[in-house]
């Protein structure tokens, strides 16, 4: 028997127990554990931190009327369990459907998914492997708590109040509020360096116009840590059409009587916004800032001289 499949075992049999269980209970009721008395131990030690470690609250508690005085272990259901979100029961039949037919890699991705509302049978075909983090525990947690978190990105200290979990482009994304620079960031969750610090006595409340979003991550050129920088962007008329498909009407700041179009937007990843530029070629103009302008004119030219003849290395 897997580790995976003893873990998941373990977790049904102290959620649902009607008293704690003593250690041999445990032993008992839970198939996968080793023989001998010091290998059973040495197991289910490792067994608890790894499940403590997934944010699960396994509690050691007197059993009730033992007689001499033992104590047990359970997992209190209303610690695990998430509030209520108010599914309608149809969508708690699709998310369990969703749920019992994805893979994730290991423990924390599962319970991830328990909490969502998963069910056990496994019936439907898997037709996609997610994968896995520990941290996806704890930061699901938060997400439906809405308790600040801490960690450290990029070499630096966060606080976030972490709006929403999701999976995009084969990676897991958290979006938030980072308090120390007081905006939204995304943050790909396998880069956060070690683990995950939960405020459980602070909430935050979600800003009107993230509730009810499905957004993870922004557009490309707004998915970095620079400065923000708002941009203006001129596009000719013969690709305006092409603008107004792309952008939100609300980022088309001003329609031309040529028929041209300026999209103004907000970039912190100036790679992406050079990308976005030339994907319209000749027929878009960086008209401000200037800072952004002469990037792009700079790349552009070192583009042009690696490109020229003799300037290839050899």
């Amino acid at each position: 028997m897997q580790k995976l499949e003893r873990l998941l075992n373990l977790t049904a049999v102290l959620l649902h127990t009607e008293r704690p269980l003593t250690a041999a209970e445990v032993r008992e009721k839970v198939p996968g554990y080793p023989g001998s008395d010091t290998a059973f131990r040495r197991a289910f030690e490792r067994d608890k931190d790894d499940l403590r470690d997934l944010g699960i609250p396994i509690e050691l508690v007197p059993v009730p009327g033992a007689d001499p005085p033992a104590e047990g272990y359970r997992i209190a259901r209303s610690r695990y369990y998430l509030p209520d979100p108010g599914l309608d029961p149809d969508e708690v039949v699709a998310l369990q459907l969703a749920a019992a037919t994805i893979r994730a890699d290991d423990p924390a991705g599962v319970e991830a998914l328990w909490k969502l509302g998963g069910s056990t049978d496994r019936s439907p075909a898997v037709t996609a492997s997610l994968p896995s983090d520990p941290n996806l525990g704890p930061i699901f947690d938060a997400v439906s708590n809405r308790s600040p978190v801490r960690f450290t990105y990029h070499d630096q200290h966060r606080v976030v109040h972490p709006y929403r979990l999701g999976f995009q482009f084969g990676r897991w994304y958290v979006r938030g509020h980072d308090e120390g620079r007081d905006a939204i960031r995304v943050f790909r969750v396998d880069r956060i360096v070690g683990g995950i610090e939960i405020d459980p006595a602070t909430t935050f409340e979600i800003p009107e116009d993230e509730r009810g979003s499905t957004e993870i991550l922004p557009d490309r050129w707004e998915l970095g840590d620079e400065p923000p920088r708002v941009a203006r962007l001129l596009i000719d008329p013969s690709h305006a059409p092409v603008a107004m498909a792309q952008f939100d009407p609300e980022h088309v700041i001003e329609h031309r009587q040529d028929g041209s179009v300026v999209v103004a937007m907000t970039v912190t990843n100036r790679a992406a916004f050079r990308s976005l530029v030339m994907s319209y070629l000749d027929h878009a103009e960086v008209l401000e800032p200037p800072e952004l302008r002469a990037d792009v004119i700079e790349w552009l030219q070192a583009c042009a001289g690696a490109a020229a003849p003799g300037s290839a290395r050899r």
